[in-house]
């Protein structure tokens, strides 16, 4: 009974353990013109929250507003045009909703081994 009601209480008190999303990841996307794009995503996290660069056409662009809860995970890219990016965090996959403007598409990152 006592071994049930510990399990219990360490189950309430520790959130859901976060994926584990240290590090780089690629991710290919088809532009507007039909061109295949490619961008590197390089996390740095701090508990919950993380920042890092976006590498791609553009350049580099900070990420920030980086926000991890489990596996679910949220993003800011750039400085004056924002691009947010939504999703889930599976091993070494993160499957993301990308906001433009009023463009959405979707993306794939996949981690990067070193």
């Amino acid at each position: 009974m006592k071994l049930a009601a510990t399990l219990a209480i360490l189950v309430v008190a520790f959130p859901a353990l976060a994926a584990d999303l240290s590090g780089k990841w690629k991710a290919s996307v088809e532009g507007p013109d039909g061109q295949t794009m490619e961008i590197t995503f390089t996390f740095k996290v701090d508990g919950d929250k993380f920042t890092g660069t976006a590498l791609g056409p553009m350049g580099e662009m900070p990420i920030s507003d980086g926000k991890l809860d489990g596996d679910a995970i949220s993003f800011t890219v750039g400085d004056e045009f924002k691009v947010l990016h939504k999703g889930k965090v599976s091993g070494d996959e993160m499957k993301l909703k990308v906001e433009m403007g009023e463009r959405t598409f979707e993306m794939t990152a996949k981690r990067v081994k070193s």
